[in-house]
């Protein structure tokens, strides 16, 4: 007796070629949704399909076609909800224009985003959206653009690849949120970023190789200086890339005998844990230190006070980039776009003046 369990036949072209009584070569055409035939061998061989449940090999379809119907991204770090709510809004703009997406983390790793995007070219993607971890090697993505294959930027600019861009106005952003600190008598004001350098040390605009986070700082310090603050970058800090090391950073700016008044969170990740340090030390939001985060997470509205916030709109930056790309997969020919959301502040309570200060 065979117990053995019968394998089932997948539904080829072929079947549904003779269903709906047309050619193999017409029933491709329509299933592959490419060439011309009429509307009614159109609503034939998609009737056949429905009735014998054909799903299409997306493999053969890509050699058929030289298509796969799906759009490669790479992102820096998708535990941080910023990058959660941009993959939201590519995927969803993508599926209405009847992509599929795959994605992958770079971890803010240069090696780590060459090695995705070899594997996305790799699975026959028809374009990809990056989030650049940086702008001294870019020798993967010049490979790309140079091979016709679409390609858009996300959050990051690369001054020197001429290809479509989606960001936000970092600069401005955090020029903004500083002066909410300067102009109320905040002058020792610190900035917390993941991005990380040997010794952690600021030394220079020249050392950041990431464009958002080059720009944050600049602008951050650009205000402080025009509130008359001495030498403002000591107390720019790098390397919080972990939450272990956010606590290590925040616990030795807490320790210093000149402690900040005020911190600049570059993400939500990092201000959650700077948060729970100050909790811990005793200390209290505002009144002993004001906290201002980029990115508007869900945690940032229910904490006790809720935390001020630049607000990114994460959705709509991965929505417009998407729509950017779908139309050079359409074959629209254009000069490159370089498109800047912009941002806003929701000022709530985590803001005050600084101890001794207030009336």
């Amino acid at each position: 007796m065979n117990n053995s369990t019968p394998m089932i036949r997948s539904v080829t072209v072929a079947d549904v070629a003779r269903e709906a009584r047309v050619s193999k070569a017409t029933a491709a055409r329509v299933l592959g949704g490419y060439g011309v035939v009429s509307d009614k061998v159109r609503q034939d061989v998609l009737a056949a399909a429905k009735a014998l449940d054909y799903r299409p090999n997306e493999l053969a379809r890509s050699m058929t076609t030289g298509k796969s119907g799906i759009i490669g991204v790479v992102v820096g770090d998708i535990e941080n909800s910023f990058f959660s709510f941009a993959v939201r809004g590519i995927s969803d703009t993508a599926r209405a224009a009847g992509f599929n997406v795959i994605l992958t983390n770079s971890g803010e790793q240069i090696e780590a985003e060459k090695a995705a995007v070899r594997v996305l070219i790799g699975k026959r993607v028809d374009g990809l959206i990056v989030t650049p971890s940086e702008s001294r090697d870019v020798s993967h993505l010049r490979d790309i653009h140079r091979s016709g294959r679409p390609l858009a930027l996300l959050d990051r600019a690369l001054p020197d690849l001429d290809v479509d861009t989606v960001t936000v106005d970092d600069r401005n952003a955090a020029m903004r949120a500083t002066k909410i600190l300067t102009d109320i008598g905040h002058r020792t004001i610190a900035y917390v970023t993941a991005v990380d350098f040997a010794g952690h040390a600021y030394r220079g605009l020249e050392q950041i190789y990431t464009s958002s986070v080059r720009e944050r700082i600049e602008g951050f310090l650009a205000v402080c200086r025009e509130a008359g603050i001495v030498t403002p970058e000591r107390f720019v800090r790098f390397g919080a890339t972990r939450p272990e090391a956010t606590r290590a950073i925040t616990d030795t700016l807490l320790s210093a005998p000149d402690r900040p008044t005020a911190i600049l969170a570059s993400d939500s990740l990092i201000a959650i844990e700077i948060f729970k340090l100050i909790r811990q030390r005793g200390l209290r939001v505002p009144e002993d230190i004001s906290l201002i985060t980029f990115h508007d997470a869900d945690w940032t509205s229910v904490t006790s006070p809720p935390i001020t916030v630049v607000d990114q709109p994460a959705y709509l930056l991965g929505k417009a980039v998407t729509e950017l790309l779908i139309r050079r997969l359409k074959g629209e020919i254009r000069p490159s776009q370089r498109v800047v959301i912009p941002t806003s502040i929701i000022e709530r309570g985590s803001v005050g003046a600084p101890s001794g200060q207030k009336t």
